[in-house]
């Protein structure tokens, strides 16, 4: 088979470790848009999209902001399976109708999250795993329909609806780029001795599970691609028929 070409709508506002990032974890043929220009792709001729994360907040009216949200909503309902990561997952809630909003508390660094769903996206990841974060806002309300599969005490971390896929914590950071990100961010000198004492190798590694979901996605977009046929879901619907007979 051939690669899987994937649109990646790169909301970093030019941060070059988030093209190095995605690049290093996803195994596709890559098309790269800068959305925070408002560049959007002029077709829908890709197998799947992916949108990262963003130092803007999904519920301010920037102007670049509209053309995204279009482009994805017309691809959501052209089938187009997505994976959003950070402000990605929080653009998709919203373009799907749920509620994002100021958590009111800024989670950062590696934390804890536990897998409450039963979903593909989490296939090999551990019930309660660890993973970079970096968010002061959150899916406060989850679109209709979604299914929810990862939380924390901060926030949900994760969410399904149909062929679209969300996670709030960061599976592509590695230790550079969260040193610089924590660099970036207005902390007390005690918070940020201390969050950066978390940045090792031995955390990177345990992290690096969550990094299955992007294998888990990409092998979702390829049986997509495959058949035209989503499985989970038509089980889901299947099961939901059965149920009411």
């Amino acid at each position: 088979m051939s690669h899987l070409r994937i649109a990646v709508l790169n909301a970093a506002h030019r941060d070059e470790n988030t093209t190095r990032n995605f690049r290093r974890e996803l195994d596709a043929s890559l098309a790269e848009f800068d959305a925070t220009d408002g560049t959007v792709p002029d077709d829908f001729a890709y197998d799947g999209a992916v949108v990262t994360g963003s130092r803007s907040s999904v519920y301010w009216d920037d102007d670049w902001m509209q053309p995204v949200k279009e482009w994805v909503g017309e691809a959501i309902d052209r089938g187009i399976p997505f994976l959003g990561v950070c402000w990605g997952h929080q653009l998709l809630a919203d373009v799907l109708g749920g509620t994002v909003a100021d958590m009111g508390v800024y989670e950062v660094g590696y934390s804890e999250i536990d897998h409450t769903g039963e979903s593909r996206l989490f296939d090999g990841v551990d019930e309660t795993f660890t993973a970079f974060t970096s968010h002061s806002d959150a899916v406060t309300e989850l679109p209709p329909d979604a299914e929810p599969l990862a939380e924390n005490e901060y926030s949900n971390h994760g969410f399904r609806t149909d062929r679209v896929f969300g996670v709030q914590f960061h599976p592509e950071y590695d230790t550079k780029t969260a040193r610089e990100l924590v660099h970036r961010k207005e902390l007390s000198d005690e918070r940020l001795e201390s969050v950066l004492a978390e940045i090792t190798e031995a955390n990177y590694r345990q992290a690096c599970e969550a990094k299955l979901v992007f294998d888990n996605f990409l092998e979702f977009v390829g049986e997509v691609r495959a058949d035209g046929v989503d499985v989970e879901t038509e089980n889901r619907t299947a099961t939901r028929v059965g149920r009411s007979d």
